[in-house]
């Protein structure tokens, strides 16, 4: 296991955007920090009021968005016009190729938002979205499965060998995850501090896992944590 902390990552500040790049991103490279399996991105992003991402485009990856706070407003080129409010995931699956926009369009809030890419197990599928609600209840002291590549208890589907899990963890809460240590898994602890088997994090930490059968998230202090269960 290989902690990588919150202070090590990569930070960009665009004035209206600041993001913090857990792997190599545009202008941010590190040989050592390619990606981690087949998660490639995690961006920690922060957008001012009134600002966001102009039109651009994607392909052949599974992007998914997950908002902390704030508002994130979605507009693409398959005719989805949709507001992602904090609690909220969305997957878009980019396929053969996606344009999209994304704004903060409050006039005093920011915007918090992870966006995550996970390659793709099969290239040129058709481009799709899809968009989930969270409720606190459904990850309090246990981890709820978010996206899949079948769309399993309710989580959004997606064409990647990888399962994601978002959970939340305070005081006794706990939860023990049982894990093939043939695969690999990363922890991404969001906010707060928490114990994952034994090594202490706290927010914007990450943890690479391999050979590792188990995983276990105890010792939360307000803590809100993602589990990605990836390919070898």
């Amino acid at each position: 296991m290989q902690i990588r902390r919150s202070h090590e990552r990569g930070f960009a500040d665009h004035g209206w955007l600041k993001s913090y790049h857990s792997f190599s991103f545009a202008n941010y490279y590190d040989p050592r920090f390619m990606g981690w399996g087949n998660l490639r991105v995690i961006n920690d992003d922060r957008v001012a009021p009134g600002m966001g991402f102009g039109t651009h485009g994607h392909r052949d990856m599974e992007i998914i968005s997950v908002v902390l706070s704030g508002e994130l407003a979605h507009k693409d080129s398959m005719g989805n016009v949709e507001t992602i409010p904090a609690g909220d995931v969305q997957r878009m699956s980019a396929g053969t190729g996606v344009t999209h926009s994304e704004f903060n369009h409050s006039k005093t809030a920011e915007t918090h938002f992870l966006q995550i890419w996970i390659e793709p197990s099969q290239r040129a599928v058709a481009p799709s979205y899809a968009q989930v609600t969270v409720e606190a209840a459904e990850k309090s002291g246990r981890l709820r499965l978010i996206a899949s590549p079948d769309g399993a208890e309710g989580s959004l589907s997606m064409s990647a060998d990888a399962r994601l899990y978002i959970g939340q963890f305070h005081g006794d809460q706990s939860a023990r995850w049982t894990h093939d240590p043939k695969r690999k898994a990363y922890v991404h602890l969001i906010r707060g501090r928490l114990s994952v088997n034994g090594l202490p994090l706290a927010g914007g930490d990450g943890l690479m896992i391999e050979s590792e059968s188990e995983v276990v998230i105890e010792s939360g202090d307000q803590a809100e944590v993602l589990l990605f269960d990836l390919a070898p």
